[in-house]
């Protein structure tokens, strides 16, 4: 009987100890951001960027010809399409690391990458599509119907 009760306490431990381990170890799987999408004003673009302390989204949106780069100053402009990770513009919660910016855009396909920090240029880690971008690396792509 004595040897019963041990053998389910062992049992019963091992089984909170096996709960416990999968519980922490789910908290390393990260959300994923959704991918733009139409929200009241236009539509959503988010990243993931917490180490950054200036985000911009730059593309072949009207208006916005990659940032600046691509127009006759051929200079880079952080101010077009800048993003927020301040509770607003699109951003539900400030200082998260989520920047977001909402942008009217008519249908149609655009590639669009992110600027961090005036330097790095990535592409959306969240897009359904990417494109080679000519330059050896790839632009994200999005079609809006």
């Amino acid at each position: 009987m004595v040897k019963k009760k041990s053998s389910i306490f062992v049992y019963y431990i091992i089984v909170v100890a096996c709960l416990f381990l999968i519980s922490c170890s789910l908290n390393f799987i990260k959300k994923r951001l959704a991918p733009p999408h139409r929200v009241d004003g236009g539509i959503l673009f988010q990243i993931e960027a917490p180490s950054s302390r200036v985000v911009t989204l730059s593309g072949s949106f009207p208006d916005n010809l990659w940032s600046g780069t691509a127009s006759s100053s051929n200079r880079f402009d952080e101010n077009i399409d800048k993003m927020y990770d301040d509770g607003t513009h699109g951003d539900r919660v400030a200082d998260d690391g989520i920047w977001s910016l909402v942008t009217p855009l008519k249908p149609g396909r655009y590639e669009y990458k992110f600027v961090l920090d005036r330097n790095t240029w990535v592409k959306d880690p969240n897009a359904f599509e990417t494109t080679d971008d000519g330059f050896g690396g790839q632009n994200s792509v999005l079609i809006i119907k």
